[in-house]
This record gives C-alpha cells, sequence and structure tokens, in this order.
C-alpha cells in the first residue's frame, strides 16, 4: 500500500464541529498542532477522510484541506523543534 504525505488543516466555526473534525484528522495523524496535522494516507484513507470531513462539516461555514506534498521535499524546523522521524510502520485506528 503506498502511502502519501498530506497536511490537513481547517478551520471550523462551531465547537462541536470543530471537536469532530479533530477527531477525524486524528484518526490518520503521525503529527501537527492546532488546526494542521500531518497524516500519511493512501488512497482509500483519504477518500475515506474527504468524505466524513465532507458530512460533518458546514460547507457555508466551515473550510477542509488536504494538502498532498511533495515526497522529495527536505523537511525543516524552526525554533528548538526536532525533524521527525518516521516509524517503520504505522498503526491507524
Amino acid at each position: 500500500m503506498n502511502r502519501r504525505l498530506y497536511l490537513a488543516a481547517y478551520d471550523i466555526a462551531n465547537p462541536r464541529r470543530l471537536r469532530l473534525a479533530l477527531q477525524l484528522v486524528k484518526a490518520y495523524a503521525t503529527g501537527g498542532q492546532k488546526s494542521a496535522y500531518e497524516c500519511w494516507l493512501n488512497d482509500a484513507e483519504k477518500a475515506e477522510l474527504l468524505l466524513d470531513m465532507a458530512l460533518a462539516l458546514d460547507e457555508m461555514q466551515d473550510s477542509f484541506m488536504l494538502i498532498g506534498l511533495d515526497p522529495r521535499g527536505r523537511v525543516r524546523t524552526l525554533g528548538i523543534a526536532l525533524a521527525p522521524v518516521d516509524p517503520d510502520i504505522f498503526y491507524i485506528h
């Protein structure tokens, strides 16, 4: 199964939908903060996440972006951040 790194980000107006969006994204996230998370997804997981978010959010008030990142890109960190180290396997629940 080929996975690709995505950046998932959202801006949600309603606290209930915000909690739901956080749960949905964190189920796939390997790292992140606030409302932006890194997710390694295969095609099926990407489709499932997009569908779940579409059903959970109000398209007039909320926004969600899933941006595919270039695998050739160099990781850059700021401040005292540590460079990410990917494990050999990912457990997604």
